[in-house]
């Protein structure tokens, strides 16, 4: 099934999870704004390290926008964000708004990425039970 809606659903979705990703944590650390290297240090990383990791969400995020490169993207940027929640475990941070932000991104991306690209449902589909088979 690939219809217009879902298509147009999964481009905005994308979309959102680009300009959040771009807005919220790319361009202050390659902008190397004061707030990136404090919530690095707060989190435990040495100075110096924001501006690299920005560099790396960015690589992640041009693979995941680009069609022929957005599975490659996707899983990439799964593990940057799997990092960052590992950071947030190790600093005991709260469960449900820090520990989980990741995994709420990622569902978000991915979910973005099924929505617009019918080889990613193929590899996992949402399989409806027909009627013969419940009974």
């Amino acid at each position: 099934m690939n219809t217009p809606a879902m298509l147009w659903t999964g481009r905005i979705l994308t979309g959102l999870f680009a300009l959040f990703m771009l807005g919220a944590s790319v361009a202050p650390k390659l902008l190397q704004l004061p707030v990136a290297e404090q919530t690095m240090a707060q989190l435990g990383w040495p100075s110096g390290f924001a501006f690299t990791i920005g560099i790396i969400e960015l690589v992640c995020l041009v693979l995941y926008l680009i069609p022929r490169t957005s599975v490659l993207g996707a899983v990439l940027m799964m593990g940057l964000l799997g990092g960052a929640m590992a950071t947030q475990i190790r600093v005991g941070s709260p469960l449900f708004s820090h520990i989980l932000f990741s995994l709420y991104l990622g569902l978000f991306m991915w979910g973005g990425l099924w929505l617009r690209d019918p080889r990613v449902r193929a590899l996992f589909p949402i399989a409806r039970e027909s009627a013969d088979a419940a009974r």
